[in-house]
């Protein structure tokens, strides 16, 4: 049997078991890149799947279908509570995370993708989300797949969390 390394990843939505791998992954994606502080409240949010699976969409890539979570990401239509910059006709993608034993496998890019046809799927017309400037191999996968850096509207979270604004028109 292959491992669970070896394997493509699997894009789905959420299942109950799914929940703690994707909040632990979550965290160790913000903390261990630096992204977010461990002391942070923002722990807590990315650590809180069931909530973000209950108030919009958690999307998981696994490593097949009974597979541990590689990575996942909040989807939320623009104009619900977990939209920050979506409009109500754009999709929003927040907390992209891959754990670090999947990275370079295409689990990012699958989820962003996922997010893509789920827009698609909803009739929307694109996409509009944040990052962090430091988020490097994220933009690597934003630009690939064809969105665009939006500077216009780029805005500060927090004090010291600038964030820049990706967005794709279908």
């Amino acid at each position: 049997m292959p491992s669970p390394t070896d394997l493509r990843p699997l894009v789905r939505r959420a299942l109950d078991r799914d929940l703690a791998g994707a909040g632990e992954v979550s965290v160790e994606a913000f903390v261990g890149d630096g992204h977010t502080r461990p002391d942070s409240g923002y722990v807590d949010l990315l650590r809180d799947t069931a909530r973000r699976n209950r108030e919009a969409e958690l999307l998981v890539a696994v490593g097949g279908a009974d597979g541990p979570v590689l990575g996942c990401v909040t989807f939320a239509v623009g104009g619900t509570p977990w939209a920050d910059v979506a409009l109500p006709h754009e999709g929003e993608i927040r907390m992209l995370a891959v754990g670090a034993a999947a990275r370079g496998r295409g689990v990012g890019r699958a989820l962003v993708s996922a997010a893509i046809a789920r827009s698609r799927e909803l009739g929307l017309a694109g996409m509009a989300f944040s990052t962090r400037p430091t988020m490097t191999a994220a933009h690597r996968i934003y630009d690939a797949l064809g969105f665009l850096r939006t500077p216009g509207r780029d805005w500060t979270a927090a004090p010291g969390v600038d964030l820049m604004v990706y967005s794709m028109r279908f």
